[in-house]
């Protein structure tokens, strides 16, 4: 397994991909839209001239971007200094806080996910929670970034927040201690029947390498022989899409991977295998990807790339359906756009815009007790307000299919308990493994 001899550049993200893009015209204004900047400027002067109390520029100029920001998408986005700073420790997977993956919906804090082993996981933050007080302080209509940034804070602080659990009567009350989230990115361990489980947490630097070094570990740990392997993506918000694409070239040895298509000039482009690593590992190996409606944008792209290979089978529930590129459009020395500009799509042309990626299996965690209550209240990219709109036009019962009753799933948590399952989702996965055999649908070409 080798290196091509182009370096590949790291490309910073928040959820896709960050990619810097010319600035070059920004400063030209089309005259059909003057009328409109007209109205912008007399709604400025007439507030610095007669709002009761006076108004900081630098605030009106703020609330005007954001405005302009948050009325195309969810993940556009203006950031300043500290905006930016946070953004590098997310990709260096090294900061200190409670770890959660939240949005904005509706004026409200929403845990998309808690990150695995982080302080809110530990404290039994779900995801679907929404969070309405920080310290006793209601922070519903506030601003997400602020809202982030008090949760943020030195490890061995402590935070209380205030919860509201759909499905539950009352608020939970709960106090986090913040840590220092240095995210494994990848952990490894091996299953009995010699089968590898790694897990991907975040799509930060160097996540196809750590990978990489985690197979030769099991290799090594397994004797030499390996029957199966589980890479589970689950609960991944997702990260940088240069890693993306290496951690799906691990597993290819040709084809596309992913591409792109903007409006903007130099916004369509393709990856394909053989761009990280030369070869594949895992060759001759069945393999599982394990998603769920917290498997975003990178996750999405590695399992949209896998299975539309047939390299693996992906198993779980359907994924969070993020598909577009943000890009960072430099706005001087402190300040930038994380701007929309592209869907991505996988090898077969397919877009997980809303629809997100649909597992080959469907499995619910049956091992979670909460599992129907907080499915009611699930949040993918297509409840999200002013979320892109899918080009295919999905229709609301291709995106419900996955929510109806499976016979075959039928066991209740308690059950699962009983038995010594804490995960179903994983102990069915392993299951099916120890039945595939090299022939099987896992390797099937």
């Amino acid at each position: 397994m080798k290196l091509p001899v182009v370096a590949r550049s790291l490309a910073l993200v928040t959820a896709v991909a960050m990619i810097p893009i010319a600035t070059a015209g920004m400063a030209q204004v089309d005259s059909r839209v003057a009328p409109e900047f007209a109205k912008l400027f007399a709604t400025y002067q007439r507030i610095q001239a007669s709002y009761v109390d006076e108004v900081d520029n630098e605030k009106l100029i703020r609330g005007a971007i954001d405005g302009m920001l948050a009325s195309l998408d969810p993940h556009s986005a203006y950031l300043d200094g500290s905006d930016l700073e946070r953004l590098e420790t997310l990709i260096d997977g090294n900061y200190s806080g409670l770890g959660l993956s939240v949005v904005m919906e509706d004026g409200a804090v929403k845990v998309i996910s808690p990150f695995r082993g982080s302080p809110a996981e530990k404290a039994g933050i779900k995801a679907g929670d929404f969070i309405t007080h920080l310290d006793g302080k209601l922070i519903y209509g506030g601003d997400l970034d602020e809202a982030v940034q008090q949760m943020r804070g030195p490890a061995g602080t402590s935070i209380n927040l205030t919860i509201f659990r759909p499905g539950s009567d009352e608020p939970i009350e709960t106090s986090v201690t913040r840590g220092v989230i240095e995210l494994e990115p990848v952990t490894y361990e091996v299953k009995d029947g010699k089968i590898g489980v790694i897990t991907v947490n975040e799509f930060s630097r160097d996540v196809g390498a750590d990978v990489f070094a985690a197979w030769n570990d099991i290799q090594r740990e397994a004797g030499g022989r390996v029957n199966g392997l589980v890479l589970d993506l689950r609960s991944n918000p997702g990260g940088s899409l240069d890693e993306a694409i290496a951690l799906s070239d691990l597993f290819l040895d040709e084809g596309r991977i992913v591409s792109q298509r903007g409006r903007a000039r130099g916004e369509s482009m393709s990856f394909d295998a053989e761009t990280v690593y030369r070869g594949q590992i895992a060759k001759d190996v069945p393999l599982i990807v394990l998603i769920d409606a917290g498997s975003a944008s990178a996750s999405e792209i590695v399992a949209g790339a896998l299975q539309d290979h047939r390299r693996a089978l992906i198993m779980g529930e359907r994924s969070f359906g993020k598909g577009s590129v943000q890009s960072l459009v430099p706005l001087g020395p402190d300040a930038a756009l994380k701007l929309t500009t592209a869907r991505y799509y996988t090898p077969s042309g397919h877009s997980v815009q809303e629809g997100g990626i649909k597992p080959d299996i469907r499995v619910p965690q049956l091992s979670d007790p909460d599992m129907e209550r907080r499915r009611k209240y699930q949040l993918r990219e297509s409840d999200l307000r002013g979320h892109l709109i899918n080009e295919a036009d999905l229709k609301d019962d291709d995106l419900e299919n996955d929510i109806r009753q499976d016979p075959r799933f039928t066991q209740t948590a308690a059950e699962l308990e009983e038995q010594g399952i804490e995960d179903f989702q994983l102990d069915y996965a392993l299951k099916t493994l120890r039945r595939t055999t090299p022939s099987s649908v896992a390797l099937r070409k």
